[in-house]
């Protein structure tokens, strides 16, 4: 048993929507457990979050918040497990609803890739850039047959009264705009705070999506910043000064080569020019870590997801600090991380 005050599970690693073919570690999708004393705080809602949640031995009644990193469906697509299935486990909360942070309404559709021949038509043209607060929406409507069937037959609360969905309000005067300047230069700014920690985010560049955040969880036990999807971000290094962990998205651009070296169709194309503006190599990651003087670094949002472990232990030794790559359900002690991250 881990009694650490301060402790990171990383219950997911893998990162991309799809699932990884040869995934001998059979990694589920990205989501951290940011626990503290006797609560944890979760980041972003990959694939499986609800399974590692309880593997990992937390209780979803000990939820304090949920922190979407940015709205791509790697990051999403169990969110609407959490809010359906929590009205099982979360009936206490409502007088004290779960708060989801997230970015909001984009407020304008990407531009369309340079590859395309015929502009591709937008889905959901009525509300094709939704944020937190829509999206939940949007799940408690898809899901009211079943919904209503437990609020009325069973009198189980609502996810409306359990969960307090709110976006993410960029500060108006740093020049933000999500096609234009999606990542400006700014200062971490308070998302939130309760009587254990203190959340602070900040702009990193994933483009095309925006806004796209990173996070840093302070506690009297020590930090953790986890950087969500990004490429080598100054805003970033701004905001994981002197962090004890760093977390950092890892993308393997050999991979990415061998990937579409047969494409030479747009969509091929197109991929490609993604992954190499919006993701950062091992090397890229280290550079970040170094540069925010970190103590620890590990790398997760694995891509691919079944990668060899040698791929990500690549130029590690140009790291000054404790490099790690952990495992699903890994237990990365905040009092002892430069220490090797230890089984639960």
């Amino acid at each position: 048993m881990n009694d650490s005050k301060m402790k990171i599970v990383t219950l997911g690693t893998a990162g991309g929507p799809r699932w990884w073919k040869g995934d001998a570690k059979d990694r589920a999708g990205i989501s951290t457990a940011i626990v503290v004393e006797d609560r944890f705080y979760l980041v972003d809602a990959g694939h499986g979050v609800g399974r590692r949640t309880r593997q990992a031995g937390l209780e979803l009644g000990d939820l304090g918040g949920v922190f979407i990193t940015h709205l791509h469906s790697d990051h999403t697509i169990d969110l609407p497990s959490l809010v359906v299935f929590g009205m099982h486990e979360l009936q206490h909360r409502v007088d004290t609803p779960v708060p989801l942070f997230g970015p909001g309404d984009r407020g304008a559709l990407p531009p369309t890739s340079p590859r395309a021949i015929v502009p591709p038509t937008p889905v959901a043209p009525a509300n094709p850039t939704p944020g937190i607060t829509d999206m939940f929406t949007n799940i408690v409507a898809a899901f009211a047959t079943d919904l209503n069937d437990r609020v009325l037959d069973s009198l189980r609360p609502s996810p409306e009264s359990l969960f307090d969905p709110r976006d993410i309000a960029i500060p108006q005067d740093i020049g933000y705009h999500p096609n234009t300047a999606p990542t400006p230069e700014m200062e971490p700014f308070v998302i939130f705070q309760d009587d254990l920690v203190t959340v602070t985010a900040i702009l990193v560049e994933h483009p095309p999506v925006a806004p796209a955040f990173a996070f840093r969880f302070d506690s009297e036990h020590g930090s953790a910043t986890i950087s969500g999807d990004t490429c080598e971000t100054a805003n970033l290094v701004r905001l994981a000064q002197g962090t004890d962990l760093l977390l950092h998205e890892a993308i393997d651009f050999d991979w990415v080569d061998q990937m579409y070296a047969h494409r030479d169709d747009d969509e091929g194309r197109a991929s490609r020019d993604h992954h190499y503006k919006s993701h950062t190599s091992v090397a890229g990651a280290i550079r970040v870590a170094n540069a925010a003087q970190a103590r620890t670094l590990a790398l997760h949002h694995l891509v691919p997801g079944s990668a060899d472990d040698s791929v990500w232990h690549k130029g590690q030794t140009e790291f000054a600090g404790t490099f790690l790559v952990p495992e699903d359900l890994d237990t990365i002690n905040i009092a002892t991380v430069a220490q090797p991250a230890l089984r639960s």
